[in-house]
């Protein structure tokens, strides 16, 4: 009896240790904390993790595989499976997607910005664009307009940014640039150190990451209603990883993403924007509301030019830039 019992107790051990070889993991490179800027991300973890019975997770990691920056070179040489990153980050690697980033396209709400998003991302010039990085796009990680928070004297109109130096990457910094700001990109780590330091005077951020980043402990004035545009941060996958996936796998991954990104929204709409009026109000923050004439003004001087330029710019790169262009105006324009 007891040596059934041993052998028994040996097939188990044998077959749990087999079962545990087979086991996929992959790790996922982000940057700073858990905030509501991965929380799509931590949902689409917990989802896979359910659907495969733990056969399959995903291990987040937060700074420790890579630099923000550097997370789409990470991903091209398979260091990592999944990563998260911004396009204006480092334009040249990813230029398709930075149409997104342009001034002033008429996002009004994350639902749309992700809709827009997940259309660019099946288009094929994006699709081959990321190739050249072994990297499919997986999934947005939708954001509401920018707006600045900065140190001193706070802006009574657009020509108080003559001369302010305003960390802003991508076509936020084109339209800052615009009413004769001078934008400085950096990552979004460095930026409460540029800010205590003086290095610069205002940072163009989304809510979440004005507080997740301590800009609002240094700040003291806000624009309310500048609006210039957003970042567009996806999340991608090594696609070398995701070919090498069962169909079991695959299928608990992307059939994921839908509930993530609807779990992402929600938390961003209802949990943080909830969180940020208060949050202002208890530090004393100016808020500053410029009148319409300006900000039409503004618009005026930095959607059209920025939109010609990143068209003139990445058709000489070899992209159907003026196609994906009207491609993006055409599903901003869907149901509007």
């Amino acid at each position: 009896m007891r040596k059934f019992f041993g052998r028994t107790a040996l097939a188990a051990i044998a077959v749990s240790m087999a079962t545990e070889a087979l086991a996929t993991e992959w790790n996922v490179s982000l940057w700073g904390k858990r905030r509501a800027f991965t929380e799509h991300v931590e949902k689409l973890a917990e989802l896979v993790s359910q659907k495969t019975n733990g056969g399959f997770t995903l291990n987040l990691s937060y700074g420790g595989l890579s630099k923000n920056r550097e997370n789409l070179d990470g991903i091209s040489i398979g260091a990592f499976e999944m990563a998260q990153f911004c396009a204006g980050y480092h334009r040249d690697k990813n230029p398709s997607i930075t149409v997104l980033e342009l001034p002033f396209l008429g996002v009004d709400s994350l639902e749309k910005e992700r809709e827009i998003s997940m259309a660019l991302y099946k288009h094929p010039a994006a699709v081959k664009d990321l190739a050249r990085w072994n990297a499919t796009l997986l999934m947005p990680s939708p954001l509401p307009q920018y707006n600045l928070v900065g140190v001193g004297d706070a802006p009574k109109s657009l020509g108080d940014f003559d001369g302010l130096t305003v960390r802003a990457t991508g076509g936020i910094g084109a339209a800052m640039k615009s009413v004769g700001a001078v934008p400085t990109s950096m990552s979004a780590t460095e930026v409460r150190q540029a800010i205590d330091s003086g290095v610069v005077k205002a940072v163009a951020f989304a809510p979440h990451a004005h507080m997740s980043f301590g800009v609002i402990e240094s700040g003291n004035w806000w624009t309310t209603n500048l609006n210039p545009g957003t970042v567009n941060c996806p999340v991608v996958v090594n696609t070398d990883a995701l070919n090498a996936l069962s169909d079991e796998e695959r299928d608990a991954l992307m059939s994921s993403i839908d509930e993530a990104l609807d779990h992402y929204i929600d938390n961003y709409n209802n949990k943080t924007m909830k969180a940020w009026g208060p949050a202002l109000e208890e530090r004393g923050i100016e808020q500053v509301t410029f009148t319409q004439e300006e900000i039409d003004a503004f618009r005026e001087a930095a959607a059209a030019p920025a939109a010609a330029a990143w068209v003139e710019e990445n058709g000489a790169r070899g992209l159907p830039a003026q196609e994906l262009y009207d491609f993006v105006l055409e599903q901003i324009n869907q149901g509007s």
